[in-house]
């Protein structure tokens, strides 16, 4: 059997977002190792040896746009993979990137996805809980455009920037996504697989962002608290880009083609075992 081959990418076009670091930089390079033709975007520069690179800030439209018009015609899979850890005074921004653009370009690039094709989101841990949203995320999650989801998001400024954690609002809304159009006509008619994955602590570009929301500016303290909460249960660590990255080609990849509306869970089991323990979802203020 040839490895390379089963994974179904070799000569096929892909789209991948946020390509410079992190996650997304390591399933660049697993793409470009599998010999897909890869398009990709960052708002920093790229200096892997992709098919094509484009510069782009993915929370403003025209910019997107621009992008989305430099791509091949067929696509064989999709990888957005592009965020910002957010802060008071730009939740809307963060909205922008975390979600508005990311289900604005799957549905622009879903005409062009081939049969049998896939969609895969980065998400988070921070999307624990969504099944409470669920149902209030709907208007968003049917929202025509980029237009319809910026009039959602004025409509309902509250309950994003209000919530004690709207980055994890943005991830919800992910999850909730991939459950609702899993099996929605325009994604299953085709074949059209559309998963997330959902990443436990990874030390990345974000990580200091992160460690110093939670540590209320302390980024020290943040770091503390956050291990305390997903690795001291289980005497770990961070994990690496790497740990992320290649798990999320594998989900685009036709290794998992009969996968589909998965939020998968990349944390070494601790959601597992915080479910499994009658935790869930009663972990620090807002992770949940």
């Amino acid at each position: 059997m040839d490895v390379q081959s089963i994974f179904g990418l070799t000569g096929k076009n892909v789209a991948i977002t946020g390509s410079a670091s992190g996650m997304s930089r390591a399933a660049t390079e697993m793409l470009i190792a599998l010999g897909a033709n890869v398009y990709a975007v960052d708002i920093a520069d790229i200096d892997l040896p992709v098919t094509a690179a484009f510069k782009a800030d993915m929370g403003d439209k025209e910019q997107v746009d621009a992008w989305l018009a430099s791509l091949p015609e067929e696509i064989e899979a999709v990888f957005l993979c592009h965020g910002i850890a957010g802060k008071p005074g730009i939740w809307h921004k963060m909205f922008q990137i975390n979600f508005i653009s990311q289900k604005y370009v799957a549905e622009q690039l879903l005409p062009r996805l081939a049969e049998g094709g896939s969609v895969t989101f980065i998400s988070s841990m921070g999307g624990l809980g969504w099944q409470r949203m669920y149902a209030d995320l709907q208007g968003l999650i049917e929202a025509e455009g980029w237009e319809g989801q910026e009039a959602w998001y004025e409509a309902h400024v509250d309950m994003v920037d209000g919530d004690p954690n709207p980055y994890a609002v943005s991830k919800k809304a992910l999850n909730s996504y991939v459950t609702k159009k899993c099996m929605d006509p325009a994604y299953v008619a085709r074949h059209i697989r559309v998963n997330t994955i959902c990443p436990g602590m990874t030390n990345t570009g974000l990580t200091n962002a992160f460690n110093t929301g939670a540590g209320g500016g302390d980024a020290e303290a943040g770091r503390k608290a956050l291990d305390a909460t997903f690795t001291a249960v289980w005497g770990g660590q961070n994990a690496t880009p790497e740990q992320m990255g290649y798990p999320l080609v594998v989900l685009g990849s036709q290794i998992s083609s009969y996968i589909s509306g998965v939020n998968l869970l990349i944390d070494h089991g601790v959601s597992a075992w915080w479910e499994g323990n009658g935790i869930l979802g009663e972990g620090p203020a807002g992770v949940f």
